[in-house]
């Protein structure tokens, strides 16, 4: 969404990554201008999709830059609104789908009744919109609510050596001779 409105070209967002600019601009927009139905609410299970509201923010986009008179590419006056949408229905599904999840795994005593724990983490993380979101379920169902500083939650990559650390200080899974490994980039 970030890309397809160009916030790169935004004057408080220039240096920004997509979703740390949505979440910039959606702090004083009006999220009640643009409403975009949430994916995937005729399943009921705990998957979660964005593509559906992709394509929803995308026409809504096209639609805008008609009225407004201006090519892809350039800023809609409504930019601010339209990230203040996005990221609302984003958090709000990313909740329905963990609450369904949670209670699956409840249900299922995958996780037990008491002293559950709802863990957070990669770049999702660093919204504090969805971060808040989420403590409030968390909050609300009786879970502790674990999540990394927002600023170990902007990259993968600290998020898997993180991991790693845990399993060395814990002995798990640590492959100690790579001999004969074969690495490949994907």
């Amino acid at each position: 969404v970030a890309r397809r409105l160009s916030l790169i070209k935004h004057p408080e967002c220039h240096s920004m990554a997509g979703g740390r600019a949505i979440e910039h601009l959606a702090q004083t927009g009006n999220r009640q201008q643009h409403t975009f139905r949430l994916p995937m609410q005729q399943y009921r299970n705990c998957d979660f999709s964005f593509s559906g509201l992709q394509n929803l923010v995308n026409k809504a986009i096209v639609q805008k830059e008609k009225e407004e008179g201006i090519q892809e590419g350039e800023i809609l006056s409504c930019v601010k609104d339209i990230a203040a949408a996005v990221q609302h229905a984003v958090a709000v599904h990313i909740i329905q789908r963990t609450y369904r999840a949670m209670l699956f795994c409840i249900k299922n005593s995958i996780l037990p009744s008491k002293n559950a724990t709802l863990v957070v983490s990669g770049g999702v993380a660093s919204n504090q919109y969805i971060r808040k979101g989420l403590q409030t379920l968390a909050d609300a169902n009786d879970f502790a609510f674990l999540c990394p500083p927002p600023r170990l939650c902007t990259d993968n990559g600290v998020m898997i050596a993180w991991n790693g650390i845990e399993r060395l200080r814990a002995g798990l899974g640590v492959l100690h001779n790579t001999d004969g490994i074969r690495y490949e980039p994907k």
